[in-house]
This record gives C-alpha cells, sequence and structure tokens, in this order.
C-alpha cells in the first residue's frame, strides 16, 4: 500500500468517528421529542419546533460553512465543527437548571431549548459540508458511493444505539415519576459527557496530519475540463439537492413520529410488563438485552415512550446494517440502480402503512416502518455522491448547497406533525408526505442524476 493511501485510510478512520457523532446527536432528537413533549405539555405539531430549529441551521449556515472551507480547509472546519457542536450540548446545563427556579409558566422555557439546538446544528453542519465531500475525495475514482456508505455506517451505529442509550437515561421508567422541572434536568449529566466527548475529539483532531483534500479537488478540475464556471451549471448536482431534502426531510419524519404513532395506536392495548431474567454476568446480560427487544417487537402492548425508543433503535440499526451491506452492494452494481430500488421499496411499506386493516393495522405499522430504516440506509451517500461526481474545485460549495437541503429534516416533520394536528390525530394519513418524497427519490434515481449528460 502506497503511503497516499495509507494516508487516506488513516484520514477515513478519523472522519468515521466524526460520522458516528453527527448520527448520536441528530438520532438523540427523537428520544426528546416525547420527553419534551410530555414536559411542556405540547400537541405534536409544537413539538417537531425541535427539529424545525435543529435543522434549519443547514438552510442558514451549509452554503457559508462552504465557504469557510474554501478559507480554512477541511480539516480546521471539522475541528470548529466539534467544538461549536460541544458549546450548544454544554447550555443544556443551564438552560435545564433555569427551569427549576419557581417560573409559573414552564411551557415558555421550551422556547429557551430551541436555541440550542439551532447551535448543536450549527456544529453538526461545519463536520457534515466539510466530512462528506472530505470522503469523496479521498475515495478511489469510481468508489464515492461505497466508501461514503461504508464511513457513513459509523452514522448509523450511532442512530441505531443512541435511542437505546437517550430512552435509558432520559426516559427510564423511575423518571416518569418526577416533576415537569426534575424531568428537565434529567438532561443535564448526559449532555455534560457530550460535551466532554465532543471537545476530546476536536483536540484529537487538530493533533492528527491528515491529507490536503483541495490539492485533489484542483486535480478533479483539471481533468474534467468542462468548460463550467459556477456550481449552478451543474443540473444533477441542483436535482440531487432536492433528493437530499426530500430524503433526510422523509428520514427524519418517520423517526420523530414513530414513538409518537405507535403509542397513540396502541393505547388501548396492555401495558408492557417485560421481567428480565434472573441472573448475573456478561452471558445473561446480553440474553436480558436481546430478549427485550424481541418482547417489544413481538407483543401487542402498548408503546410507551421507553419502550418506543427501544423499538426506534431498529429503525436506524437498519440503517446501520445495510449500510454495511450497501457498500458491497454498490462496489458490484450501479448506485443509481440500487438507489431506484430502496426507494420504491420504501414508497411500497409506506402504503402499507396508510392502507393497514383495522384488524392487524398496529403490528403492521409497527413492522413496515421499522423495516424503511434498511432501505434509507443507502440513500444519502448514494445521492451525495451522485449530485457531487465530477465537481473539482466546485465540491465544497456543492456540498454547501446540497447541505443546505438538509433542512428538508426540519419542515417535512413540520408538515407531517401539523397534518396530525389538523386531522384530529390521523397519524396513518400523515404518512403520505413521506410516500411523495421517496417517489422524488426515485425520479432521481433514474434520470434526475444524469441531467448533465444531455445538457
Amino acid at each position: 500500500m502506497s503511503t497516499q493511501s495509507q494516508n487516506n485510510t488513516a484520514a477515513l478512520s478519523v472522519l468515521a468517528s466524526l460520522f458516528f457523532m453527527m448520527g448520536f446527536i441528530t438520532c438523540l432528537n427523537d428520544v426528546l421529542i416525547p420527553h419534551l413533549k410530555e414536559v411542556f405539555h405540547l400537541s405534536n405539531r409544537d413539538s417537531m419546533l425541535v427539529q424545525v430549529a435543529f435543522f434549519s441551521a443547514y438552510a442558514v449556515m451549509s452554503f457559508v460553512v462552504g465557504k469557510v472551507i474554501d478559507k480554512i480547509g477541511y480539516k480546521k472546519t471539522v475541528v470548529s465543527g466539534f467544538l461549536i457542536t460541544a458549546l450548544g450540548a454544554f447550555l443544556f446545563y443551564p438552560a435545564t437548571a433555569m427551569l427549576g427556579n419557581g417560573v409559573a409558566d414552564k411551557s415558555l422555557y421550551y422556547m429557551v431549548f430551541l436555541p440550542l439546538f439551532f447551535i448543536m446544528a450549527t456544529g453538526i453542519v461545519f463536520l457534515q459540508v466539510s466530512g462528506n465531500p472530505y470522503v469523496t475525495l479521498l475515495a478511489r475514482p469510481g468508489k464515492e458511493s461505497a466508501t461514503l456508505t461504508l464511513v457513513q455506517a459509523f452514522n448509523s451505529v450511532a442512530t441505531a444505539i443512541a435511542p437505546s442509550v437517550g430512552g435509558l437515561l432520559i426516559l427510564s421508567d423511575a423518571a416518569q415519576s418526577l416533576t415537569a422541572a426534575e424531568k428537565a434536568q434529567t438532561l443535564q449529566m448526559p449532555y455534560l459527557g457530550l460535551t466532554g466527548i465532543l471537545v476530546l475529539l476536536a483536540v484529537a483532531v487538530a493533533s492528527i496530519k491528515l491529507p490536503a483534500a483541495e490539492k485533489i479537488a484542483e486535480y478533479v478540475t483539471e481533468e474534467n475540463k468542462d468548460g463550467k464556471t459556477s456550481v449552478f451549471q451543474y443540473k444533477h448536482m441542483i436535482l440531487g439537492a432536492l433528493a437530499i431534502f426530500f430524503y433526510v426531510g422523509a428520514e427524519v419524519a418517520i423517526g420523530s413520529q414513530y414513538i409518537l404513532t405507535m403509542e397513540h395506536m396502541t393505547q388501548n392495548l396492555p401495558m408492557p410488563n417485560y421481567v428480565p431474567a434472573e441472573g448475573s454476568g456478561l452471558i445473561m446480560w446480553v440474553y436480558n438485552f436481546f430478549a427485550k427487544y424481541y418482547y417489544y417487537l413481538v407483543s401487542d402492548i402498548h408503546i410507551t415512550h421507553l419502550s418506543g425508543a427501544v423499538l426506534l433503535s431498529l429503525y436506524w440499526g437498519g440503517a446501520m446494517v445495510g449500510r454495511f451491506m450497501g457498500s458491497a452492494v454498490l462496489s458490484r452494481f450501479a448506485p443509481n440502480k440500487v438507489l431506484l430500488l430502496n426507494s420504491l421499496i420504501a414508497v411500497a411499506l409506506l402504503l402499507l402503512v396508510v392502507f393497514a386493516g383495522d384488524v392487524n393495522k398496529a403490528s403492521t405499522a409497527k413492522y413496515a416502518l421499522l423495516a424503511i430504516g434498511l432501505f434509507n440506509s443507502i440513500m444519502f451517500p448514494t445521492i451525495f455522491s451522485l449530485a457531487t461526481r465530477g465537481l473539482g474545485k466546485f465540491t465544497a460549495d456543492a456540498s454547501g448547497i446540497i447541505c443546505t437541503a438538509i433542512v428538508g429534516g426540519a419542515l417535512i416533520p413540520l408538515l407531517q406533525g401539523d397534518i396530525v394536528t389538523r386531522t384530529g390525530d390521523n397519524y396513518l394519513v400523515s404518512y403520505w408526505v413521506p410516500v411523495l418524497c421517496y417517489l422524488y427519490i426515485a425520479f432521481f434515481a433514474l434520470k434526475g442524476y444524469k441531467a448533465d449528460e444531455h445538457a
């Protein structure tokens, strides 16, 4: 292996930690939404303001960060991202402490939390805008989709464990008997711990020598010689940005609504009564861990916040499995064809939810929505790599534009939440929203990705 290949492999390993933290923090919102909804007595629509605050940072900051990369480079942008995210996480401590200081209208403090999500998300935008193109530039030519999918698998590892970890720390049964202020303060230690980890990662990345991706981008531009002078001249990039908008919107909407949907649909079923097997040691711990998942998955029970968080980890876990598998699949098959197949399967699963019969309605929704996670797995990295293919020196700007489209994670869940509220909690009808999102992704996979071939 050449020295350059070794350097690239080391850099990709470092970037894996970046994607892990992005996934963990983003997915933790899905656990916080039902928690804050209960603490502040929010409507479904208002609870989705968490995602609006978080994902609106992509709309405001992504293009700016693309310019920041041009000024200070990929590495310094990554370090800055970790530190900004750490600041947002740290501010959860004073914010939750304020809630317990005798304020009459506790619900006003919901608005105090929303800017914190924006600050954290701003840091994530720094990581996202710099991380994705960095990976594609370091990948071997023709292997961009496979490489980005593999590295983003670590993002999915984080999203798979975040609901369970968040549920354990924030939504535990013991926490359900606390006052509103005390429930809010259960966020303090988890977010302080998160702050420490983010600062350590910033120091680690700052201390490591990483390849200069900027030089690779200039080389790609010279090889292309397509005569284009602006990133906006690439039609496939613009259509890809729209695909990212609808993909992130659909994925976040399903994740955000899952616990609330299942809680509503199973409200007349018996409460969960899982009793761990007695015993000690690692083997017994592993047995009880998987037995709990099996119980929540197959039992006809009322889905609470805690059991819903456990099930939600399977949604994100499917994305993890799919990305590790998808890296191999994308090495053998055309990325656009894999994307087309996955988007159509997601549509089919959502139609099962929308048209679920009364008898098995809850079970159908439970399994179909979880299965979508598997087919979501390769969508972001595949769309991103198809949309940025051949852009060379315009890659950083394109990444900023494409990551701006991640604001779909703010708008699509809000639209779905509004439909739920307006229809009197008709959750199933609201899933027409992600159906339309996946249909656009199918169009991009079929035609949109090659728009510039006919220009």
